[in-house]
């Protein structure tokens, strides 16, 4: 499947999800989450919106021909699923008296690669100027 289609789709599906999430956890898990545990998961829903429309953004503007378009977008999209989707599990289950603590690295490893994706665009800035 090509790059660009994969860029519209997650941010697409991202986006979808992340509304979902942000009811889900508004209406559903207020109750049963702490307002710790609801401040953890509403995190992880705001940075996969904020990268949901970042990804349709570059997906309508970037032709992703170099390999750097391409690494920026995969960092992303391995980045929300990895930090986002760790940030439910865990508060999830930490809610219910689960302990998931395989996933408390996996959070900053998303993060990071969020951090590289960003990093990548940024460079991409600059070497435009240069």
């Amino acid at each position: 499947m090509e790059t660009i289609l994969i860029v519209q789709l997650s941010g697409a599906l991202f986006g979808l999800l992340a509304v979902v999430f942000g009811a889900f956890g508004a209406h559903a898990l207020k109750k049963t989450l702490s307002e710790s545990q609801l401040k953890s998961f509403d995190t992880g829903v705001k940075y996969q919106m904020y990268h949901a429309i970042l990804l349709l953004v570059l997906g309508f503007n970037l032709g992703f021909t170099t390999a750097m378009e391409k690494n920026m977008a995969y960092c992303f999209i391995a980045g929300v699923f990895l930090f986002s989707f760790s940030i439910y599990g865990l508060s999830i289950g930490a809610s219910r008296g689960k302990s998931l603590k395989f996933l408390g690295p996996v959070t900053p490893l998303g993060g990071l690669l969020l951090i590289m994706g960003w990093g990548f665009l940024f460079y991409s800035f600059i070497a435009n100027l240069i």
